[in-house]
Order: structure tokens, then C-alpha cells, then sequence
């Protein structure tokens, strides 16, 4: 299924989007990729939503990428006698091990591991960031704090702790449950939690072992001083703005989304900027202009995917969600500014003979009158490098591997093409310009790029380029075998 834009759109499923018939149709709209939230829902819930995906998918002849995101472990605080309490800026509040109903004064923390890693001075922030603690004193089971930013506090808050690398794994048991679950159903990417270092990501992927691409979310202050070793163990990146602005200053994101999607593309990993892209559409059937602006500020950047999250799982217009997300797409994307903007950000990057082909098709097919790069590949590498190029035409990924394909719906610009295997290049050329006409992206007097490797079927070859015409006759006349 064509779509008119380059950026992919993530839909997450939900109370509001869990039927065939809404399913069917955000994909029509322009959801790429269904993000199943492991946070939510039961596993046959679960089995039954990548249920209904698949048999869109197959409907629809349209390769749909399946994101499972793992919870990760969740920090709360225990329970109050009466059920919630004010804390004063100034008072004095313990948190400790003693699962006792809290009052006032103290609540419990069920996390040993906090207490481990905490030192006077660090903070502790309740209920989103909403109130704020200081730690003034320490030990194996409790920390006496200062309330810095008073409220109420009320049973079973989240905690977030900015200021020290916990001694947590990223996956709890739950989560090592769910992804062995989610595996064996057949998704293609995992949304890994919490993650604060490159053990983490190789933890999930050693689980996953193969059977899934494995996506880091950057949600911890940690996770971004270490984000050059956890991006080169991941192989793909969400920006999760969402307790990322709650862990550090709110105006510390921007900046940190910009760099970070820059050196995602500069390392040829699909990356998604995500959170409250759309918030007031849970409620609205229209956005703020803050919103619109908001997403069009991703797409400028050169981000590969944006994101819905409660706008289309729960939210009253889950459909209207995604199609405001594909017209401000197609703004953007029309604008010279992008053009300027994304031409303006390539960073020439590696030395393969692979880096060379897909640089040089770019170039060619911005040069001269090409309507679209064709790349054939098997594990996707090639179509991850030429999406990296951000050409000017679209890009049409051909594989035989239907995994493969489903994954590239996450990436930049890449058209997924089902192919049988193929034993030689002309072959390949016939298919690329089927391709290329079946899908209105040219018609017979236009030329293609084709970009493939010799011998067929055997990832990492990626060694030709072939400038061909759309005409078959003309293929089958000129092409040599």
C-alpha cells in the first residue's frame, strides 16, 4: 500500500482500536506499524490483536510491522491508611521497607535495589515528576528526604530516580515472560524499558535471539550519557519523551530528540519519536496548533517513524488521529525547507562497497529524471542504507523474506515489495520495474536505479548498480544476464 510520505506512522492498539474494521482501516489511513503495549491486556488479548493484524496484513496484501513494547519494571510506592496524603515543601518524608499502611510521615518503597544505589543529595520524584524529594539521609532500608515540590500523594505513585543507574535489569520476569511470548507469536520489533546501559540491550536481544529486532527506548538520564554504546547494540531507537521529560528538565528534551535522531540516521537505525505527539486528540477530533507543530518538528529532523499512543489505543478518534499524522506528513514533506533541511544533515558514513552503491544511487536518481531506487535485499541492511541517504525519490525495498519486509515498515521512506528468489540480475531488473509500475511509482518510458548483490539471496553483498528502463522489452533487450 502506497503511501504519498516518507515518515512511517506507529499506531498503538487498544480498548479503542482492538476490531478488524478499525484495524483495517488505520492501516488504510496510514498506520505502518501496530505497537501492542505489554503494559495492557492479557496474553489472548494480546494473540488476538496479531491476530487480526496478520489477517489485515493479508487482505490488504500489505507487509505490516507488529511492535511489542515490554513494560519494563515499574517503581511504586505502597499503600496509605487513608488512601492519599498531602506533603507540605519543607516537611520531612521517609521512605522504607516496612510494608506497613504510609501516613503523612513515611510510605513504603518495595525497592531494596533503590536504597542500595541512593546517596544524600540525589532526588526522587512521585506521580510523574508532580512532587519532587530530596534525600538528606540514607541507608540499607530507608531514605529520610525533604519534600522540595509538595502534593498529594496517593497509593501505588510510579517513582523515577534521575540521578543514579539503578542496580535494575531492564526486563523483570513479567517481561521475560512476555517476550518469550510475543516471539513465539511472530512479531518483529520489541520495545525493550528502562534501559540504562548496552547490557541491557544485549540481555533482550540474547532472549529474542533472533526472532525479533530489538528497539532501545531512551526514557532515563542514564540511557542518553550512554547512548552511543546502547545505539550500537540496538537496531532500532524510540525517543520516549514522556519520562524522559520527567527525569530531566522539560527543556533539556528538544535538544536531546535532535541529536539523537541525527545520530540514529547517521548509524542507518530506524528511530521513533514518540509521546503525547497528539495528546488533546484523545478528547478532540482536531489537534493544537502546538501538536501539529510538534510532529511536523519530528519530520523535519529526519525522524523515521512518529508515534500514537493513547491518542489511537484509547482515545474517542483513533482514525483521525492517524490521518492528521499523514497530512502533516505530507506538508512537511512537500516543503523545499525539508528538502534543504534533510540535504543539509547527510553525514557521509562508512567505507563499504555497500555505502558507495547506495550513496551513488542517491545521487544518480537525484541528478537525472529517476523515478525510484530499487534495492533487492535479504536481512535488510541495504534498504537501512539507502533510507540513511534520505533520497529525493522513493525508495522500493524488495525481499523474499517476509520478515524482513515487515520490519522495513518502520524505516524511512522504504516501500516493501514481496519478490520470489531470484538467481539472476536480469531477473532481479524484470521485478524492480514490475514493482516500480504496479505500484504508480513510474510507467514504462521512465527509468529506475536498481541496487543488488551478486550472488543472489546472500545478505551483505549488495555490489551493483544498474540504471534500467521500466519497459520490459527494453530490459530484456539491453539488460545482460
Amino acid at each position: 500500500m502506497r503511501r504519498l510520505r516518507n515518515v512511517k506512522i506507529v499506531a498503538t492498539l487498544g480498548p479503542a482500536s482492538e476490531t478488524y474494521d478499525t484495524i483495517r482501516a488505520l492501516h488504510e489511513v496510514g498506520a505502518d506499524v501496530f505497537r501492542l503495549n505489554m503494559s495492557h491486556g492479557t496474553h489472548d488479548e494480546i494473540r488476538e490483536k496479531h491476530r487480526i493484524i496478520r489477517q489485515v496484513e493479508k487482505d490488504l496484501d500489505s507487509p505490516i510491522a507488529i511492535l511489542a513494547d515490554l513494560q519494563g519494571p515499574k517503581l511504586r510506592v505502597g499503600v496509605f491508611a487513608n488512601g492519599e496524603e498531602e506533603l507540605k515543601p519543607g516537611a520531612a518524608f521517609r521512605l522504607d521497607l516496612d510494608p506497613s499502611e504510609g501516613d503523612a510521615t513515611r510510605v513504603c518503597l518495595p525497592h531494596p535495589e533503590i536504597f542500595q544505589a541512593l546517596e544524600p543529595g540525589a532526588h526522587l520524584l512521585v506521580n510523574d515528576g508532580k512532587i519532587r524529594l530530596e534525600v538528606t539521609a540514607c541507608g540499607a532500608d530507608f531514605a529520610d528526604c525533604m519534600v522540595e515540590i509538595g502534593g498529594v500523594i496517593s497509593n501505588r505513585k510510579g517513582v523515577n530516580v534521575p540521578d543514579v543507574v539503578l542496580p535494575l535489569a531492564a526486563l523483570s520476569e513479567k517481561d521475560r515472560e512476555d517476550l518469550e511470548f510475543v516471539c513465539s507469536l511472530g512479531v518483529d520489533w520489541l520495545a525493550l524499558s528502562f534501559v540504562q546501559r548496552a547490557k541491557d540491550v544485549f540481555e533482550a536481544k540474547a532472549l529474542a535471539d533472533g526472532r525479533a529486532s530489538v528497539l532501545s527506548k531512551i526514557e532515563k538520564p542514564a540511557a542518553v550519557e550512554q547512548f552511543a554504546e546502547i545505539l550500537d547494540a540496538s537496531d532500532g531507537i524510540m525517543v520516549a519523551r514522556g519520562d524522559l521529560g520527567v527525569e530531566l528538565p522539560v527543556s533539556a528534551v528538544p535538544p536531546i530528540q535532535k541529536r539523537l535522531v541525527r545520530k540514529c540516521r547517521a548509524a542507518a537505525k530506524p528511530v521513533i519519536v514518540a509521546t503525547q505527539m497528539l495528546e488533546s486528540m484523545i478528547e478532540s477530533p482536531m489537534p493544537t496548533r502546538a501538536e501539529v507543530s510538534d510532529v511536523a518538528t519530528a519530520i523535519y529532523e529526519g525522524t523515521d517513524a512518529i508515534m500514537l499512543s493513547a491518542e489511537s489505543a484509547a482515545g474517542s478518534y483513533p482514525v483521525e488521529a492517524v490521518q492528521t499524522m499523514d497530512k502533516v506528513a505530507i506538508e512537511v514533506e512537500a516543503d523545499p525547507t525539508y528538502t534543504q533541511i534533510i540535504t543539509a544533515s547527510r553525514t557521509a558514513k562508512g567505507s563499504t562497497v555497500a555505502d558507495g552503491i547506495v550513496a551513488a544511487a542517491r545521487e544518480i536518481a537525484e541528478k537525472t529524471n529517476v523515478k525510484a531506487i530499487c534495492c533487492f535485499t535479504q536481512s535488510g541492511t541495504t534498504a537501512l542504507l539507502t533510507a540513511r541517504e534520505r533520497p529525493g525519490v522513493p525508495i522500493i525495498a524488495m525481499t523474499s523474506v517476509m520478515g524482513t519486509a515487515r520490519r522495513l515498515c518502520l524505516s524511512w521512506g522504504c516501500n516493501c515489495v514481496m519478490t520470489p528468489e531470484l538467481l539472476r540480475f536480469k531477473g532481479a531488473v524484470v521485478n524492480a520495474a514490475r514493482a516500480a509500475r504496479a505500484g504508480g511509482f513510474a510507467c514504462d518510458s521512465d527509468q529506475i536505479v536498481v541496487t543488488a548483490g551478486v550472488p543472489f539471496n546472500v545478505p551483505g553483498t549488495t555490489n551493483i548498480l544498474r540504471v534500467a528502463p521500466c519497459d520490459e522489452k527494453l530490459i530484456y533487450s539491453t539488460d545482460p544476464e
